[in-house]
């Protein structure tokens, strides 16, 4: 199954969401890893790209991982990190343009089903389409 982390630069936000989706997914198989803040302060904001490497190496199963990040840094961060994996890995990873909690929440519901690695990235970007105030 496709594997999904997400990168926060809160290691709260990034729990949270990851205990959220678990949730709303309810599938006990389901690769998704949270992971915020700095080696070394467990309660310090920012993004560690060995903390990403090493959550991205945790989901990673064979299938691939998406990685949908917060806002700027935490893609620095997690480029960084890709830099760090072996090929095989690196080459398996997506980082994908996407809302955090509506993407990582599509991107859990579609590797859930089996669902491609390109096709869960591309279900965590089509999440900026998602309207969640219905027009009269």
């Amino acid at each position: 199954m496709v594997g999904i982390v997400i990168v926060s630069h809160s290691p709260k936000v990034a729990s949270s969401v990851e205990e959220l989706i678990k949730k709303l997914v309810g599938d006990e198989n389901l690769n998704i890893k949270g992971v915020g803040g700095v080696t070394g302060d467990p309660t310090a904001f920012g993004t560690d790209p060995l903390k990403v490497k090493r959550a991205i190496e945790e989901v990673f199963d064979g299938e691939g991982v998406v990685v949908i990040g917060d806002i700027g840094s935490a893609i620095v961060g997690t480029r960084a990190a890709l830099a760090m994996l072996p090929k095989e890995i690196k080459e398996k990873v997506i980082i994908a343009d996407a809302p955090l909690v509506e993407g990582a929440f599509v991107a859990a519901v579609e590797a859930s089903t089996g669902s491609s690695l390109k096709e869960v990235a591309k279900a965590a970007h089509e999440a900026y389409k998602m309207n969640k105030l219905k027009k009269s």
